[in-house]
C-alpha cells in the first residue's frame, strides 16, 4: 500500500543550521552517500556560497559552468545544472561564490522566497528519478536558507556536541515556525542529528543529554562521532563511506540513513 503522507516526487530535505562548523556539509554528503548505498537516488543542491559540498564530491571549478546561482536567478533549467558525481546514483547541483551576492539580487524579486521551490518543481526533475533531494544551506538564516526551507518538505538539523550548541537552535526553530505559518505550512523537522560527538567527553555527554531532554523525539538515536576519517575524506573529494568504509564515521552515517528510512516520523517543532 502506498504511503499517503509521502510527497509526490523526491522528498526534499533542507540540511540547515545557522551556526557554522557543525558538520552540515559533511552530513549532507555522507547521508546522501549512505542513502545511495540503500538503493536510493539522491541529488544534493549546493546553495552555500563556499561550495564545499561540490568540492567535497570532486566537482572542479571548471565543471561548474552552470550552478545553483543560475538555477535561482537566471531560471536555468535543472537539467543544465545537475552534474553526475563519481558515485553512481548521487547527483549534484553545484554552488560557487557567485551565490554570495544572491541575497541582495533576490530581494527585489516578488517571488524571492519561492525561487528554489519553483526550480525544484520543474517537470524536468522527474527525468532524474530521484528519491531524495538534500539542500546544503549556508551557515546563516539568510534568504538562501529561507528558499531552502520553503522548497523543502522537512529540515534536518546537524547539532555539534559543544557548549552553546542549543543556544542558536531556538532561532532556527522560530524561523521554521514562522515559515510554516506563512510560506510552507507542511514544513516539518526531519530530526536533529548530533555531530562531532565524543562520548568519553563529559561535555559531549552533557550536550547530548540536554538535547534529548529539550528536544525529545526530534533527536535521532544515531549520533555521529568525532572521527578523523570523516575530516580527511573531503580532501580526497569523496564521502567517508568510500574513503574508509569501515570507519566509525562511515558506519554512523549508514545508521543515520537507515534510521531516516525506517519508521521514525518527521516531527513538528
Amino acid at each position: 500500500m502506498s504511503d499517503p503522507t509521502r510527497p509526490k516526487g523526491p522528498k526534499i530535505i533542507a540540511v540547515a543550521n545557522q551556526k557554522g562548523g557543525v558538520g552540515k556539509t559533511t552530513t549532507a554528503i555522507n547521508l546522501a552517500a549512505a542513502l545511495v548505498e540503500e538503493g536510493r537516488k539522491v541529488l544534493i543542491v549546493d546553495i552555500d556560497p563556499q561550495g564545499n559540498a561540490s568540492t567535497g564530491l570532486g566537482i572542479e571549478a571548471e565543471r561548474r559552468t552552470r550552478t545553483t546561482y543560475d538555477l535561482l536567478l537566471e531560471e536555468a533549467p535543472l537539467n543544465e545544472i545537475v552534474l553526475e558525481t563519481s558515485i553512481d546514483g548521487l547527483l549534484i547541483a553545484p554552488g560557487t561564490t557567485d551565490l554570495s551576492s544572491a541575497d541582495i539580487e533576490m530581494v527585489s524579486n516578488e517571488k524571492r522566497s519561492f525561487l528554489l521551490h519553483d526550480a525544484l518543481r520543474q517537470p524536468a526533475i522527474d527525468a532524474f528519478g530521484l528519491d531524495f533531494v538534500l539542500i546544503d544551506c549556508p551557515p546563516s538564516l539568510n534568504l538562501l536558507t529561507v528558499n531552502a526551507m520553503v522548497a523543502a518538505h522537512s529540515v534536518l538539523v546537524p547539532l555539534q556536541s559543544e557548549f552553546f550548541a542549543l543556544e542558536g537552535l531556538s532561532q532556527l526553530m522560530l524561523t521554521i515556525r514562522e515559515l510554516r505559518q506563512t510560506a510552507n505550512p507542511a514544513l516539518r523537522i526531519e530530526g536533529v542529528v548530533l555531530t562531532m560527538t565524543d562520548r568519553r567527553n563529559n561535555l559531549s555527554q552533557q550536550v547530548e543529554n540536554d538535547a534529548r531532554a529539550y528536544l525529545g523525539e526530534l533527536v535521532f538515536q544515531t549520533v555521529i562521532p568525532r572521527n578523523v576519517r570523516v575530516s580527511e575524506a573531503p580532501s580526497y573529494a569523496m564521502p567517508v563511506l568510500d574513503y574508509d568504509p569501515m570507519s566509525k564515521g562511515a558506519q554512523a552515517y549508514r545508521a543515520l540513513a537507515r534510521e531516516m528510512l525506517g519508521s521514525k516520523p518527521a516531527m513538528t517543532a
